[in-house]
């Protein structure tokens, strides 16, 4: 048992928290900091590190570029210090291969003297006495015990991978969520029939490497998803907008309940397809094509798996095609739930329930600089627990920057990094645009008389 005192512990390692332990070390003053990671070494999304996955997002949406680009954990310093600076120079593109970025992440790791692996979190609990944190851990393999005091906490636990109920209870080798499917990768292709759930892009690259590789296993493949199509992701210049600073103030701004009723009508700003990965899959079904050869291959939109049983060495999906009201069974060997990610309360929080403020659906309350609002003086910073608070920019590692410098001001009680005010064209709130449009005022007290269509 330790009992060692911090400016701020954090619980769970990520891109997010990691990109705060790194601008930490990257300010001059001493701000000591210990982040707890439950695993024995770091790796991001290992289940889905595949062979021609690219990020999401620009090289410069790292750890610290966005907030300090002469800051020694970039991206590019990663390139020069691992002498690969050229070949990225030649290598022309923004979007980096996502087995580099977690190379470029473990790297980032090896450099800090503030993560600490093979720390289970058990409990948080607020000293009143000493006006500090109390965080226990343990060892996952040994039980040894850890406690971390802390004047604030960073909670970067992230979400977790979510299979709803009615599809769950298989064989985890038969049955199982994108995450794991790099471990049962030889399952799936030694099976006469695969089917792919979901039309995010995990699924989507789990299905085109499935494609990929088809030729060599012979295996039957099927794609289904309850969504309409297999439709893009937004990637538009003005549509990224959304992932600004801007609007995710002006998200926070709105009414709890114009928040609830937006945000899940915007998956299509961060959960569909690439551009780039539907061109490929389409590219490589034309060529499977080529001489009136028809792709053992099925893509089969607007259908919900309803259950999932065996079936003489297979499954039988229970599916209803719910526009057109029609019920069938699809029978697969080895079935890839795309079925997304859930944000959760973790248990070691249950010290503070009384302490932290809820809204009536048992969500996190949070201020604007995405603090937990808690009735007790230490900051609880939070990192990709707050989608509905604060908008689809949350998760997107391109915000990382701007949330961990107002944490890191914070924490230093100066703007040690700048927070960024202006940074797009687009305006989202009245404000904005009556601020900086020549001739525009706003009206006060009137009422809309016009409901806007996508139109307009």
């Amino acid at each position: 048992m330790t009992d060692e005192a911090y400016d701020v512990v954090g619980v769970g390692l990520g891109p997010f928290n990691l990109g705060l332990a790194a601008m930490i070390d990257g300010v001059e003053e001493d701000v000591e900091a210990a982040f707890l990671e439950r695993d024995a070494e770091f790796n991001w999304h290992e289940g889905m590190l595949l062979e021609g996955t690219t990020l999401e997002v620009p090289f410069l949406a790292d750890l610290v570029t966005l907030a300090d680009p002469t800051n020694p954990h970039s991206y590019l310093n990663y390139l020069r210090e691992t002498g690969r600076i050229y070949e990225f120079y030649f290598y022309e593109t923004f979007q980096i291969p996502r087995r580099e970025y977690n190379d470029y992440l473990r790297w980032v790791v090896a450099n800090l003297d503030s993560c600490r692996f093979n720390r289970e979190v058990t409990e948080v609990r607020w000293d009143a006495d000493r006006d500090h944190y109390v965080v226990t851990a343990r060892h996952p393999d040994t039980g040894e015990r850890f406690e971390y005091r802390g004047e604030s906490l960073a909670l970067g636990i992230g979400s977790r991978p979510s299979v709803p109920e009615h599809l769950r209870g298989h064989p985890e080798e038969d049955v199982f969520h994108t995450s794991k499917y790099r471990h049962n990768r030889e399952r799936a292709l030694a099976a006469d029939s695969v089917t792919v759930v979901g039309s995010g892009q995990s699924a989507a690259e789990v299905f085109q490497d499935l494609l990929e590789r088809q030729s060599d296993h012979s295996y039957r493949l099927d794609w289904l998803t309850r969504s309409e199509g297999f439709f893009p992701m937004e990637y538009s210049k003005l549509g990224l907008q959304h992932f600004t600073p801007e609007y995710d103030r002006y998200v926070y701004d709105l009414p709890q309940a114009v928040k609830d009723d937006l945000i899940p009508n915007q998956d299509l700003l961060y959960k569909g397809v690439d551009p780039e990965t539907s061109a490929e899959i389409y590219d490589l079904l034309y060529r499977r094509s080529i001489g009136d050869r028809e792709p053992d291959v099925g893509l089969f939109a607007m259908t919900e798996v309803r259950d999932i049983a065996p079936a003489g060495g297979a499954y039988a999906l229970d599916c209803r095609q719910w526009q057109a009201e029609e019920s069938f069974v699809h029978e697969s060997e080895v079935v890839v739930l795309g079925t997304g990610y859930e944000r959760f309360v973790p248990e070691f929080l249950e010290p503070l329930d009384d302490a932290i403020n809820w809204d009536e659906r048992g969500r996190y309350e949070v201020t604007e600089d995405h603090r937990l609002d808690i009735d007790v003086p230490g900051d609880v910073f939070l990192q990709n627990a707050e989608l509905h608070t604060h908008g689809v920019g949350v998760p997107d590692l391109g915000l990382g920057c701007y949330r961990n410098a107002a944490f890191v001001n914070r924490l230093v009680g100066r703007d040690a990094y700048p927070e960024d005010t202006d940074t797009v064209y687009q305006d989202f709130s009245v404000e904005q645009f009556v601020e900086r449009a020549p001739g525009a005022s706003r009206e006060r007290g009137s009422e809309p008389t016009h409901t806007p269509t996508q139109d307009d």
